[in-house]
């Protein structure tokens, strides 16, 4: 009888495996990683089910919990490649490389005639080599800013052929929009001008608090947007036909993560920057995750301004980084960050202004959790399935809140198949504003808006065509680690 029981227990949890393979092979990935769980929870013996629920979870991106189901899987399982391969693959995107190089060596010597496998552990030793020098020659605050070696940027010549716009003594509202349109045909704005907004927009980001605090009128409204990750099409979309373009009587705030993944990030930035020098107390720019050098290596944005600008441009880009601000706070009552809250209780809106924020993103403290965390629907506190900062539950929202004296957080951080969501009683929202993500996930994009009652509304879009350039395109050398 107990035989008969098991074996019809695994044939249900292989049913499930089953309709969780056809959700993950048609993109639909949370659905598949649920099927996944429901297939562990009647047979926790399957190494198969444990490295498909890893392979799912990379696709969410949460990094940490696809290394707990593919150790799982080589527990089960020590001879069974895929679970190397999985977790391999999420060390390397959590940039672990040296426990990624452990993992792919184990599966080249369990497959050595395996192409793909040997691809993987190459371009792993490769990013360890070249993690080793970049931390032998780590960034050092006190050294020359890239921008004091530009020189007379006034000298630099415009040569006869360049058919762009050009940056006038005080940038004006045409501009922008001439720039916005040769940006949109893949044209190049001129470095002399490109070096002159980074170096405009620099000034007005550093005199900036790490937490601005905001007001607009009661009779006005105030728009947040998520990440946008390079998807400069979908970002023209919304000016263009969901909210318009930014200006004194439509302000915005953009929460982190402008770049990366998507293959228009460039243009993003020279935008939104333009924009922040047209309009410095209109227009607001949060700090993302992915606003990092480790980041930007990997993801696309370091070998997408090299390729499109120069090696100098992207030093720039990295100073203006360490210069966002890390949040925003909204008629002194809605707090905007990238990621989320706390490992502690009792941090207060002084303890965010006092985040010395110029400097690359740390591994632990209150700025990687500004910019990593992420809600969960219990209370408490949880290691994050990302594998860096941590998951917070709805006490520790409302306890937050309430010793602060605030009425809402707004975040982004996270893809939401309906462009936002709302968690913790409705106290915490994240949105997010880079629809069918990746070209892939098939999620709808939002942006939040607040008016006199600070009562959020939300604006959903769909994504719309862009030039025939991937995702990931300029991230070549390790784009077959991360898609």
């Amino acid at each position: 009888q107990l035989g008969r029981e098991m074996e019809a227990a695994k044939q249900e949890a292989t049913k499930l495996k089953d309709e969780a393979n056809k959700l993950f092979v048609e993109k639909h990935f949370q659905p598949a990683l649920d099927k996944y769980s429901e297939a562990i929870a009647i047979d926790d013996t399957s190494a198969i089910l444990y490295a498909n629920r890893a392979f799912a979870h990379m696709k969410l991106e949460n990094y940490g919990s696809a290394i707990e189901d593919a150790t799982k899987a080589i527990e089960l399982d020590k001879n069974y490649i895929k679970a190397y391969y999985r977790r391999g693959s999420a060390y390397f995107a959590l940039f672990k490389f040296k426990e990624s190089r452990n993992d792919f060596r184990l599966a080249v010597k369990a497959a050595p005639r395996d192409p793909d496998v040997r691809k993987k552990l190459a371009e792993c030793e490769k990013a360890y080599k070249a993690a080793m020098l970049s931390e032998a020659i780590a960034f050092d605050s006190s050294k020359k800013s890239a921008f004091e070696s530009l020189g007379d940027l006034d000298a630099l010549v415009v040569e006869n052929s360049y058919d762009g716009p050009h940056l006038p003594e005080t940038i004006t509202l045409d501009f922008v929009k001439s720039l916005i349109e040769h940006l949109r045909a893949q044209k190049r704005l001129h470095s002399k001008y490109l070096y002159q907004i980074l170096w405009r927009a620099k000034s007005i980001l550093t005199a900036e608090a790490s937490m601005v605090r905001v007001t607009f009128p009661s009779e006005g409204k105030f728009t947040i947007f998520g990440d946008v990750h390079g998807q400069y099409y979908d970002l023209l979309h919304v000016f263009d036909n969901v909210n318009g373009l930014p200006s004194e009587e439509n302000p915005c705030l953009f929460n982190g993560d402008f770049v990366d993944r998507g293959s228009f990030s460039v243009e993003i930035m020279i935008t939104l920057l333009a924009l922040k020098v047209l309009y410095p107390n209109h227009v607001f720019l949060n700090r993302g995750n992915h606003e990092a050098q480790s980041m930007n290596k990997v993801y696309g944005f370091e070998g997408e301004i090299k390729a499109k600008y120069s090696a100098t441009a992207y030093d720039l880009f990295t100073e203006i980084f360490c210069a966002l601000p890390l949040s925003h706070l909204i008629n002194d009552k809605v707090l905007v960050v990238h990621g989320g809250l706390f490992s502690t209780d009792g941090v207060t809106l002084k303890d965010i202004e006092k985040i010395d924020r110029f400097r690359e993103p740390p591994d632990s403290g209150l700025m990687c959790e500004l910019l990593w965390a992420d809600p969960q629907d219990h209370n408490g506190r949880s290691p994050s399935k990302r594998g860096v900062g941590l998951s917070f539950g709805p006490d520790v929202t409302h306890r937050f809140l309430d010793d602060n004296n605030l009425k809402m957080l707004v975040r982004s951080h996270e893809c939401k198949d309906n462009g936002y969501s709302l968690h913790h009683g409705g106290r915490c929202a994240t949105i997010f504003s880079a629809p069918n993500y990746c070209d892939q996930m098939g999620n709808k994009g939002a942006v939040l808006i607040l008016k006199g009652d600070l009562e959020p509304q939300f604006v959903v879009f769909d994504a719309v065509p862009h030039p025939k350039v991937p995702p990931m395109a300029y991230a070549n050398q390790y784009s077959s680690m991360l898609m």
